[in-house]
């Protein structure tokens, strides 16, 4: 079996931080694909969402699987002088992150992507991201990853 190395795996161990790999039978780019793949449920699944400004500033929101994003909150969490916020594109997101998109994880990105997390995160004990390979993903402390990730915690889910 060959052994898969990413980026996040490298910042996890350099940190040492403890996570269980959840291999994959092929490649999943969508959180349910991911969940049913790794037998756990999407409310411990962390969907990371690159969004970007009119000007390309980019910064990082994180949800739970179940939970959508809210750029119009996010927006409130960023400097003034950002515009109008929107999804990235898929390029933008390989440029930005070294992933493909759908294999994304909130870690290793540039100093000038800030990262935040939904609330709703921190009620979790333990979550599941992305390796930064689509074949395999990571379960890990929850706390730990808010650390290694230098998350701010907000409210930016959008709520019913």
């Amino acid at each position: 079996m060959t052994t898969i190395r990413t980026k996040i795996l490298d910042i996890l161990d350099a940190h040492k931080i403890a996570y269980r790999l959840l291999r994959h039978s092929g490649p999943v780019f969508t959180v349910e694909e991911a969940a049913a793949q790794r037998g756990v449920s999407k409310d411990e699944m962390v969907k990371s969402i690159l969004l970007r400004d009119k000007d390309e500033h980019y910064i990082m929101a994180c949800v739970l699987g179940y939970a959508r994003v809210n750029p119009k909150t996010v927006r409130t969490y960023v400097p003034e002088t950002w515009r109008r916020l929107s999804f990235a594109t898929a390029d933008e997101i390989l440029s930005v992150t070294g992933c493909v998109q759908g294999a994304v994880a909130p870690l290793g990105l540039p100093d000038s992507v800030p990262v935040i997390f939904d609330e709703a995160i921190t009620r979790c004990q333990k979550v599941n991201i992305s390796s930064g390979d689509p074949v395999l993903g990571l379960e890990l402390n929850t706390q730990d990853l808010i650390r290694a990730a230098g998350a701010q915690i907000a409210s930016i889910a959008e709520r019913a």
